[in-house]
């Protein structure tokens, strides 16, 4: 809620607002759109972030004297700590990516640059902060990942931006890029884990173990999972409206927010898509639903999470994950050579598989929900060698 106090147009008005760091101010004045032009009429000119009505009036009687005098000029200029402040709580983005800006902000650019006036923030000073989060950014004084580095400069180039916006700074320092080196997708590739993926042995070790020895009630959960590639928080979210048992198809059409606890958003490609299962995989699916409807009817209507809790309920992604992790340490006791993957890379199994049996990667693009199909290209690199053997061996036959 914001309340104005008015004042004549010739002397502006102040206005006060509410933010998560408790109330601030700003204050609006008329401005000539060119002073040397004044046919061309006047435009708003606002600057806030003032932490009282005292504060916020004093900056604006400047810019009036300012203007008065026909001075160039952007009343007192707030510091990168105000202004990405009121940037922040002026988007509406998913609470993930809210999320994700929020930490970036608040532990790795307001400790280094937040005193700093907007106008006074150089390059030099950005590069300086980069290589310094780099070297000892992370918690009690480890490096900082490129890919954390590189979505902090992201952060901060948008900040920026929206100042030039504004008319706060006149050119954006974080894009200088001679001056200015974040991490690159090929510094962040450099750093990325080596996928580990099962072959089709350890798969079927892993489902046999934990559905006739472990009896896992997640079960389904994990089956689902490796039998279509999916997405863990796809999975969460699926209804039994979204199976159709006939047909054989399932209907992604959401996916578990992990940052929001009990709600739902789109998934990750932001559209719907539809993919195939094989009749084990429906059959498991049936007698779930079974299942699920003995214990209350409610959890085999349509609407109902096929995977939720017994009350209906939907399950957090991030529990269901750790739970995950105590299933590999159970079964690394009965399976040794079974190798200790995250959840994620049931989904990487079911794509390096497909691949390896020589499926289009566009089908393989289809059943994942990639943008594009580069995208399952880069990724399942390491499939390709056998794809080549393969392809060279039918050659090779087509031609003896």
């Amino acid at each position: 809620m914001t309340s104005k106090r008015s004042r004549r147009r010739g002397k502006g008005s102040l206005q006060s607002y509410q933010t998560k760091a408790g109330r601030r101010w700003r204050f609006q004045i008329w401005i000539p759109i060119d002073p040397e032009q004044p046919e061309l009429g006047d435009k708003k000119f606002s600057r806030g972030g003032f932490t009282s009505d005292d504060e916020a009036d004093e900056a604006m009687q400047i810019a009036i004297r300012k203007r008065k005098n026909d001075e160039a000029f952007h009343g007192t200029i707030p510091t990168l700590s105000t202004y990405g402040a009121d940037w922040l709580d002026a988007l509406t983005l998913e609470p993930a990516t809210m999320k994700g800006y929020r930490r970036q902000f608040n532990n790795y650019l307001v400790p280094h640059l937040g005193t700093k006036p907007l106008d006074k923030i150089t390059g030099p000073a950005i590069g300086k902060v980069y290589r310094l989060l780099r070297e000892r950014g992370g918690k009690d004084g480890a490096p900082l990942s490129a890919n954390t580095v590189n979505k902090t400069s992201i952060t901060l180039a948008a900040i920026l931006d929206a100042a030039m916006e504004d008319g706060l700074i006149a050119k954006n320092p974080a894009k200088l890029k001679k001056i200015v080196k974040a991490p690159t997708g090929r510094d962040i590739r450099a750093e990325r884990d080596e996928m580990v993926t099962w072959t089709a042995d350890q798969l079927k070790q892993f489902i046999t173990w934990d559905r006739d020895v472990y009896q896992d009630e997640l079960f389904p959960l994990w089956f689902t999972l490796a039998r279509t590639g999916m997405r863990r928080g796809e999975a969460l979210a699926l209804q039994w409206r979204d199976i159709d048992f006939k047909a054989g198809r399932i209907s992604i059409r959401r996916a578990a927010d992990s940052a929001t606890r009990g709600r739902t958003k789109v998934p990750k490609s932001g559209t719907a898509r539809v993919i195939d299962g094989d009749a084990q995989l429906f059959d498991v699916l049936r007698k779930l639903k079974t299942a699920r409807g003995s214990i209350a009817l409610d959890l085999a209507r349509p609407t109902a999470f096929i995977f939720g809790h017994d009350d209906g309920r939907l399950r957090d992604p991030v529990l269901v994950s750790n739970r995950w992790i105590r299933r590999m340490a159970a079964a690394s006791k009965v399976i040794p050579s079974l190798p200790k993957i995250p959840l994620h890379a049931l989904r990487h199994t079911h794509a390096t598989l497909l691949m390896q049996l020589g499926e289009s990667p566009k089908v393989v693009q289809e059943r994942l929900g990639h943008a594009s199909v580069s995208i399952t290209l880069s990724l399942y690199s390491h499939a390709t060698p056998t794809m080549q053997k393969a392809a060279a061996d039918r050659f090779a036959a087509l031609l003896d």
